[in-house]
């Protein structure tokens, strides 16, 4: 049995409270009237005193029409610096709840695959996986403060906005408030419930070993992945891809999903060799955690492969609509685009193309950091323009909100690591498992 060690369970809390104490910062810091925003865009535009002065001179020249259009833009500008800590706790909140539907998904796989080499995993996966469920709880929170009027993260929940967009109005037949609510009370509930089935049944099939129990995560493994394809890409439309309301993309379901699913195998390998260097998981081999590596490989390159498709044909087609999305990320995110490409594809390319370094622990370690890192990014990426415009920084509120969520995250998933046994001894694959070796 684990034990969930002091250090770790304090280090966790500690990132907690840091967590809480930034992201409390991140709403009070934030401006709230026009005049707030006018002195940060005069601070940031101009170097002093005189300059300010000469700047107020300047407005009280112009006319009645550009008054109104400057205060529309300060109005425009509040909102997305509003929009900030929301965004910031939005992007940390869904990254890390994914990463354990990723586990789950991968989960589910080996069940319905019937695969050998992994059932000396499946302690590790169920212990990440506990996670989805508070996770989803205050991921729904937001979602209905969301809806509240309390942000801006989706334009769509707007009235003002919707009566004035042709575009918008004509999505509203699946863009509205209580189809939104209750297709994320399905999704959400649809994927926890699984996670509590299997759970409890591979935990009966230890104690009984009775088949039955195997032959029941089997069917209903196969039954979450039908589920989960679908629900998996409507959750991606309703809950990144609907903040660029008028934007969409045919494959970007398949898109998010690649991105939290390789980063959820990457948790996987951490987990698993934090608990062998602990001396635990005495049956987990070289090979195991070549085959993690592999994972964390292949599925590396089929996101660069669905990024490629998706950039290059739209980028091509010159379409406005299509194009617009990736010109404002190139112009006004450049650092996170480009960086996202070369922490997701180039930097695991090198370091996990090669045989034997997938069995070396320290260049899996290197790897996957980088690989969350830039999957963070990608979320980034993808939430951040849509919400907060050209007014982004990673700041306080950005860091504060992934220390939070990294440490519930930890201290969820190695408490739940507490509760069985490593070893899932009544798998009828357990002997093959054990014996995996190539």
């Amino acid at each position: 049995m684990y034990t969930f060690s002091k250090r770790l369970k304090t280090f966790a809390m500690i990132l907690m409270i840091l967590g809480l104490i930034g992201i409390v910062y991140g709403f009070i810091s934030a401006p709230k009237t026009v005049n707030d925003v006018e002195r940060i865009l005069t601070e940031q535009h101009h170097g002093g005193a005189h300059d300010v002065a000469a700047d107020a001179g300047h407005h009280a020249e112009v006319s009645a029409a550009e008054h109104a259009e400057h205060q529309h833009h300060l109005e425009h500008v509040l909102q997305q610096m509003q929009n900030k800590p929301w965004a910031a706790l939005y992007i940390a909140c869904i990254f890390f709840m994914l990463i354990s539907l990723g586990v789950l998904a991968f989960y589910a796989i080996q069940y319905a695959a019937q695969a050998g080499w992994s059932p000396v995993l499946f302690r590790v996966m169920e212990g990440i996986t506990a996670y989805l469920l508070p996770g989803s709880i205050i991921f729904f929170i937001l979602l209905v403060l969301s809806t509240m009027n309390l942000n801006h993260l989706f334009i769509w929940m707007d009235p003002e906005v919707v009566a004035n967009d042709p575009i918008i109005q004509g999505k509203t037949g699946f863009l509205n408030v209580p189809f939104f609510l209750i297709r994320a009370v399905v999704f959400l509930a649809g994927w926890n419930l699984y996670r509590h089935y299997a759970v409890k049944n591979s935990l009966a099939l230890d104690e009984t070993n009775d088949l039955r129990y195997y032959k029941k995560n089997f069917k209903i493994s196969a039954a979450f992945l039908v589920f989960f394809i679908v629900t998996e890409s409507i959750m991606s439309w309703d809950w990144i891809m609907s903040i660029d309301t008028h934007w969409y993309s045919t494959l970007f379901g398949w898109y998010v999903f690649a991105s939290f699913f390789v980063t959820g195998i990457t948790i996987i390998a951490f987990v698993t060799l934090y608990l062998k260097s602990k001396g635990l998981l005495e049956y987990v081999n070289t090979s195991h955690i070549h085959d993690l590596a592999k994972f964390m490989f292949g599925i590396s390159i089929f996101w660069t492969y669905l990024w490629f498709s998706q950039f290059m044909l739209m980028w091509y087609s010159n379409i406005p609509e299509e194009v617009t999305y990736f010109i404002f990320r190139i112009q006004e995110y450049k650092l996170p685009f480009f960086g996202m490409l070369v922490l997701n594809f180039v930097l695991p390319l090198l370091l996990l193309i090669n045989t034997d370094f997938k069995r070396l622990t320290w260049i899996i370690v290197m790897a996957g950091s980088l690989i969350v890192v830039g999957h963070y990014l990608d979320f980034f990426n993808m939430i951040m323009p849509g919400t907060v415009g050209g007014s982004w920084f990673i700041g306080v509120s950005e860091i504060a909100s992934l220390l939070f969520f990294a440490g519930l995250f930890i201290f969820v998933v190695f408490t739940a690591l507490t509760k069985a046994p490593l070893l899932a001894k009544g798998n009828p694959l357990i002997e093959e498992s054990k014996h995996f070796h190539y």
